[in-house]
């Protein structure tokens, strides 16, 4: 059993700031969203320099969430935290996982749901995706990661599972500043290089992020929060199970499975599945559940994606022809002196190959004896081992 602490943070700086709403005419300089973003980031690097040096695992440590996990059952978890029994603890949403580990060793850190997502099915190119994130780790800087990245890395845990994999980019991605529905579509991408009826804002949007990063693909089924916003998207292969449904007094239910809550009495208004590449979506401040094409159309008319992409993007075709560079002899010569070629290699080896394409021919020499082998039969201290019977 793990040792369990439960902590509050502050910063001084943003408590300065929150009491200056007080004065004339500070309210309108006062942004709470990105002092919040400020405070996250802060944490993470905090709590990311802490995971590396000691070895301390945070479930959450955010001003947005709070996570409960563990090697629990269903039924062991509501008695195992007395605070899910609390009358007096109340949230708008909620994100619940429950699933038998199939690919990693149940172990306390990789249970879910992780810090921002919870996640139903495999990454199947999650190697690749590791390597990738690895190899940007040389160029990433920004606001979130502070003045010495170095200390965060790996963004990708060490023994981690696919699941923690993604939720540890998609926390940096939301942190950096991007919002959730843009981070989970730019890791979760639907299929859109072949879809000739797709608007080409949002053509271009998936287009421009797929140069920054590349698809988690499963089959993958997620749902994600930032505190304000839950929801869910299925990834373009489709081949995991999303179905939603919406009760008279405003309860809005996801889940794999029908079934999984009894609503008692309450009438359903509306229910419906997450089709492939589509994104399920429920605003809490604003109450409602947002469209999958409204979302898309937000993100698509959010920058301008098709003036960067056209910017950025020269086809392979489009790329000038390649000059043909004539050395002189003795520049060639001044190279294989460089790299230890001698007169002998250029005209036995290197020369027949380049004029006729010939391979080079060497003779088979007698070998000095071999090292005496006493396990193969009729070796002695006495007699040498040839290389066949070695």
């Amino acid at each position: 059993m793990p040792t369990f602490v439960q902590f509050f943070v502050a910063d001084e700086r943003h408590n300065a700031r929150g009491a200056s709403l007080f004065e004339p005419g500070a309210a309108s300089s006062f942004d709470p969203t990105h002092l919040q973003l400020e405070l996250d980031q802060k944490a993470f690097r905090v709590r990311k320099r802490a995971q590396n040096k000691f070895g301390v695992y945070f479930p959450s440590f955010s001003s947005r969430t709070l996570v409960y996990k563990g090697m629990l059952t269903t039924a062991q978890l509501q008695p195992f935290y007395p605070d899910l029994s609390d009358d007096r603890f109340t949230t708008k949403l909620a994100v619940v996982h429950s699933r038998f580990s199939t690919n990693t060793f149940p172990s306390w850190p990789l249970a879910q749901p992780m810090r921002t997502l919870a996640h139903n099915g495999e990454i199947n190119t999650v190697m690749g995706n590791r390597n990738w994130m690895r190899a940007r780790q040389s160029s990433m800087s920004g606001a979130v990661l502070g003045r010495n990245p170095e200390e965060l890395f790996p963004i990708c845990s060490e023994g981690a599972s696919d699941s923690q994999s993604l939720d540890e980019v998609a926390e940096l991605l939301q942190l950096a500043g991007r919002p959730v529905t843009e981070t989970m579509l730019m890791l979760i991408p639907e299929a859109w290089e072949n879809h000739d009826t797709m608007d080409p804002d949002l053509k271009a949007f998936y287009q421009y992020h797929s140069t920054l990063m590349e698809p988690w693909d499963g089959p993958a089924c997620v749902s994600f929060t930032d505190g304000k916003r839950v929801g869910s998207v299925l990834d373009r292969n489709g081949l995991r199970p999303g179905r939603f449904w919406e009760t008279e007094d405003g309860l809005v239910i996801f889940a794999s499975e029908v079934g999984v809550i009894d609503i008692g009495d309450r009438k359903v208004v509306r229910k419906g599945r997450v089709s492939p590449g589509t994104m399920f979506l429920v605003d809490t401040e604003e109450g409602r559940i947002v469209e999958n094409d409204e979302i898309k159309a937000e993100l698509a008319a959010a920058k301008p994606w098709r003036d960067w992409v056209q910017d950025s993007i020269v086809p392979i075709e489009e790329l000038p022809e390649r000059e043909h560079m004539t050395h002189p002899a003795s520049s060639v010569r001044l190279r294989q002196k460089t790299f230890g070629y001698t007169e002998e290699e250029l005209k036995k080896i290197i020369g027949p190959m380049a004029v006729a394409g010939a391979e080079p021919f060497t003779r088979w020499a007698p070998t000095p004896p071999w090292p005496c082998c006493p396990t193969v039969p009729g070796c002695s201290t006495t007699t040498s081992c040839s290389p066949s019977r070695r």
